[in-house]
């Protein structure tokens, strides 16, 4: 019997078994609260301890760097918010290609008098290096580029851009969500260069929902989004999540130790979905700068993309339609109109995202199945004409 393929990992990954056995014990028999002075708090807080040192390890940061939230949208409204509330208001850049979850939050500040500066991309998704240059020129008080892209899975040169904003006094910060666990992160190669923070999460790596992290220099003055207590150095108060806290630590762990597997592996899986992808005429967006090694997001001229995704469901592929796009709002996504293309080709966006579990079967499989769809969806299309 078939089983369903799921090829949608960079919305979130199954939970790694290994990261489950390390969570079991904090959902049941253990219960301490980290900030209890008897032995079940100090229970609690050596397991936030030493998850704080896996996060910490896996992007080559110090311990004392990584800052605990619910998630990476959090992690990325403390930078953006807590940055900007303590200066008064001005200049901000963040690249065109940002997640909402960066955009929404400057689009908050530009409300508040800030000056809010979208970053260009060219056509293959890169930040614009002469723009950013003039952009740095102005001396923006930070900026925002994301590591790599969660449609695209292009990757920025975030070493390089921070360096070039660094003279200019600006608080640098990377949404690494996407990257972790999919390429190499360095915390101090990249603070060297003038990255301040990075945002990671841990539902991408196998490990729990409602788990995040932001790495950030000392030497960066946030204010806190949640009030409290005083937890994580004062910048995100409440009682810790100690299961997601420790099924992060263990799924970062888990992501060390097979980054060379996905490094290996998975390029082979994608450049195999993408000659198959060439034979039927679609279109890679981003295929000319360098990607995550899991990530294509395609389109295939004359076929909308939520239908396509409908009917690869129906046969049992999971998929996600690379447009943002509802009844409500058919624009298609923003990440493809600041690459310029063309609407109606940005609407039949579709983007396939690996994970470890899949095998080359499971691409043929796709592909066979994706070619008898768009057949069918042409034939359609013909007879309606």
């Amino acid at each position: 019997m078939f089983a369903p393929v799921y090829l949608d990992h960079n919305a979130t990954t199954p939970l790694d078994p290994v990261v489950l056995d390390a969570m079991m014990p904090w959902l049941s028999q253990r219960f301490g609260n980290a900030s209890s002075r008897h032995e079940y708090g100090r229970d609690a807080r050596r397991a936030i301890d030493a998850a704080r040192e896996q996060v910490a390890l896996a992007v080559g940061a110090h311990a004392t760097e990584v800052v605990f939230t619910s998630g990476g949208s959090e992690a990325n409204n403390l930078f953006v918010k807590g940055v900007a509330a303590r200066q008064r208001p001005g200049l901000a850049a963040i690249s065109a290609v940002e997640h909402p979850c960066v955009m929404k939050p400057a689009e908050q500040l530009a409300r508040q008098g800030w000056e809010v500066c979208k970053l260009s991309v060219d056509a293959q998704g890169r930040v614009d290096t002469a723009a950013f240059r003039e952009v740095v020129a102005r001396r923006p008080r930070f900026v925002s580029v994301m590591a790599a892209n969660n449609e695209t899975g292009v990757v920025q040169d975030i070493a390089a851009l921070s360096a070039l904003a660094k003279p200019a006094g600006a608080w640098f910060h990377a949404d690494a969500v996407q990257a972790l666990g999919k390429m190499p992160l360095d915390f101090r190669v990249l603070n060297a260069a003038g990255v301040n923070a990075l945002t990671v999460s841990a539902h991408k790596i196998g490990g729990p929902q409602g788990a995040g992290a932001l790495i950030v220099d000392k030497r960066v003055e946030l204010e806190p989004l949640i009030a409290g207590g005083g937890h994580e150095r004062g910048l995100r108060s409440g009682t810790e999540n100690v299961a997601a806290i420790v099924g992060f630590g263990a799924a970062c762990a888990q992501a060390v130790g097979r980054l060379e597997e996905v490094s290996r592996r998975l390029p082979a899986l994608r450049q195999r979905i993408e000659a198959g992808l060439a034979d039927i005429g679609a279109v890679v967006f981003g295929a000319e700068a360098p990607r995550l090694p899991n990530t294509v997001l395609f389109s295939i001229p004359g076929i909308e993309g939520e239908t396509l995704v409908g009917q690869l469901d129906r046969a049992g592929f999971a998929v996600a339609s690379g447009a943002a796009c509802s009844s409500a709002n058919p624009e298609p996504s923003h990440v493809l109109q600041a690459m310029a293309v063309p609407p109606v080709l940005a609407r039949g966006a579709v983007r396939v995202s690996l994970g470890v579990a899949n095998t080359e079967q499971h691409m043929d499989d796709f592909l066979l199945t994706l070619q008898e769809t768009v057949s069918k969806l042409r034939r359609l299309s013909a007879i309606a004409v």
